[in-house]
């Protein structure tokens, strides 16, 4: 019989399976939808994040009501965060995902299909998020991080019935954005790749808070976010025989493989590369603000735009906000006049 921890491990492999044939079938991506939108281009990208955020939302709040999944326990609703370093982290990511035109889920995603691009990405990203996390850059972040800690009345929206208000409300709202009529795209596949992504956050809650529950040997209360996984499957590609295995790494090495086996099925398997010196720089970049970025925000724009969102934390909110300001900052530089616009990772 499986003990919890290597249920919510087994979990997390089928989850990172779903999420990367879905990624590779749909293109889900914040920063393309957030690109679309901006430039009046066709397509329901941003459509399908809105549904994928209802449906999280909904599913987040029914397995916590159930008393199935305790979302107390999670990084998002930690007492405490920096007024600086939220806002700050959340603006580099956004920002770096505009560099890179894509985060480091869609990266992962792509890496699968053969795109070389993406790799120089996730090696950047990981190597930033560990200089942050518990690299040279450590010190100078906790020490800042103490420095400007704020500890808010509420760490998130009130329980009760206004709670419950809110939340099928905003669901309510970002379902009548994700279904309003576009002139074109292709609104079935990408709301279709949405609403698996939303229904995985929530299935991702389940796997850690339900399966992975266990006195003597817990597993933390996640669900999908890509920053510190990135960074944990390359340290454990080099030293697995001395790190234990955990649910992000399982969730990191299941979307590589779903998106690889998809890609096979489809016929999108092909090798592609960086057309430029400047253009890798540009990547390289990107892969290094969200890494950092990413770690001072405490998640990425699945990790707090989705799954963050999905618990209503304020820290969230702020963290989420300032990604898409850094994206349209980015977006701004790319769309001026010159500009080096590259393609999609």
């Amino acid at each position: 019989m499986l003990s919890p921890l290597e249920l919510a491990l087994w979990a997390g492999l089928a989850i990172g399976l779903v999420f990367g044939a879905c990624g590779q079938a749909s293109g889900f991506c914040l920063q393309r939808g957030l690109a679309e939108y901006w430039s009046g281009r066709a397509g329901y990208k941003l459509h399908a994040f809105a549904l994928a955020l209802a449906i999280a939302l909904i599913g987040t709040h029914a397995v916590a009501a159930a008393g199935l999944v305790d979302l107390g326990q999670s990084l998002y609703m930690m007492p405490s965060f920096s007024w600086l370093l939220l806002p700050l982290g959340g603006l580099m990511f956004g920002y770096g995902m505009g560099l890179a035109n894509g985060c480091g889920a869609r990266a992962l995603v792509l890496l699968g299909q053969g795109n070389l691009r993406s790799f120089v990405v996730l090696l950047c990203l990981g190597i930033g998020a560990y200089m942050t996390l518990t690299g040279i850059v450590a010190p100078l972040r906790v020490w800042v991080s103490e420095l400007t800690s704020v500890t808010p009345s509420s760490i998130a929206v009130p329980g009760g019935l206004p709670r419950s208000l809110v939340v099928w409300g905003v669901a309510a709202a970002l379902a009548c954005f994700a279904f309003r009529s576009r002139e074109s795209g292709r609104r079935a596949a990408d709301l279709a790749g949405g609403a698996v992504v939303g229904l995985l956050v929530v299935a991702g809650w389940l796997a850690t808070g339900w399966l992975g529950a266990d006195d003597f040997e817990p597993v933390p209360v996640a669900s999908l976010t890509f920053i510190a996984p990135i960074g944990d499957t390359i340290q454990y590609a080099m030293i697995a025989s001395g790190m234990s295995l955990r649910f992000g790494v399982t969730v990191v090495l299941g979307a590589l493989a779903g998106s690889l086996l998809a890609a096979i099925l489809r016929g999108r398997c092909r090798l592609e590369g960086f057309e430029s010196a400047r253009q890798m720089r540009r990547h390289m970049a990107g892969g290094v603000l969200m890494g950092a970025g990413g770690a001072l925000a405490f998640g990425c724009s699945i990790g707090q735009g989705l799954t963050g969102l999905s618990t209503l934390a304020y820290s969230s909110m702020i963290s989420a906000l300032a990604i898409v300001i850094g994206a349209r900052l980015a977006w701004q530089r790319a769309s001026g006049p010159g500009a080096d616009v590259s393609p999609t990772l």
